[in-house]
């Protein structure tokens, strides 16, 4: 993970653009007039989860596409798995955005079939096995459900590929503490061993207990990077009073 001067990582000497799971030079992202992302530069490694913060409209969910690979309207240089965006980079990416684009209408099982279908890497019985332990049943139509329960699936569906990359985008936002504190479980005890989390979000309070790293932006820019635990130690605050901070000044 690239570092500020005054976030300095332990494990800088890991976060290398060699070591790097996922690389990015120069990223600029333009809708009109607008630009989301200006001219970013970051290193993620394996095997860490990293929250990736900041207000609303910073540019996040830019970045997240852009990896996704569902966005290709950018300039710059992004690498996931060694790969630009496409088929190759795809195939080992799994990609939670913060909109659902699955019909109302369809029941779960028909979504377990699709994801199936979709990915060669997507293990239905463990995606079955999630969507039981959050207490939901396979013939229940979306429309039928409340936000947290259509996050519940989502989540078991993208939870459930063997993938190297998870991206997600807001898993937590809407939805009341106790369905946050499940979605989080669910999340947790089903990502892969070795593999990347970066999960974009706002609620900073909810996640910091289970992040390794962050990356703070700011109209489009990275403006804070770091070990969670080097970062309180340098600031002598929670990571939330350090956002706080951050997007106060």
């Amino acid at each position: 993970m690239t570092t500020t001067p005054t976030a300095r990582s332990h494990q800088e000497s890991a976060m290398t653009p060699e070591h790097a799971l996922v690389s990015v030079r120069g990223l600029t992202v333009r809708y009109g007039p607008r630009t989301a992302l200006d001219g970013l530069d970051l290193d993620l490694p394996a095997g860490r989860i990293i929250g990736l913060l900041g207000e609303n409209g910073c540019g996040k969910s830019t970045l997240l596409k852009t990896l996704a690979g569902v966005y290709a309207d950018y300039r710059g240089e992004v690498r996931v798995g060694g790969h630009p965006p496409g088929p190759e980079s795809k195939a080992i990416v799994s990609y939670l955005p913060d909109r659902s684009g699955l019909p109302d209408q369809v029941r779960v099982r028909y979504c377990l079939d699709l994801f199936a279908d979709f990915f060669a890497d997507f293990d239905v019985d463990k995606a079955r096995d999630m969507i039981a332990s959050f207490g939901l049943d396979e013939s229940m139509r979306l429309k039928e459900m409340s936000k947290g329960m259509r996050e519940k699936v989502q989540v078991s569906l993208t939870m459930a590929r063997r993938a190297q990359v998870f991206l997600l985008d807001e898993p937590i936002s809407g939805v009341d503490p106790a369905a946050r504190e499940g979605i989080l479980d669910g999340i947790l005890g089903n990502l892969e061993p070795g593999s990347l989390l970066l999960v974009a979000t706002h609620l900073v309070h909810d996640l910091e207990t289970t992040l390794d790293s962050v990356v703070m932006m700011r109209h489009g820019r990275v403006v804070l990077t770091g070990e969670v635990d080097d970062l309180r130690a340098e600031h002598g605050a929670s990571l939330d009073q350090i956002f706080r901070k951050v997007y106060s000044s």
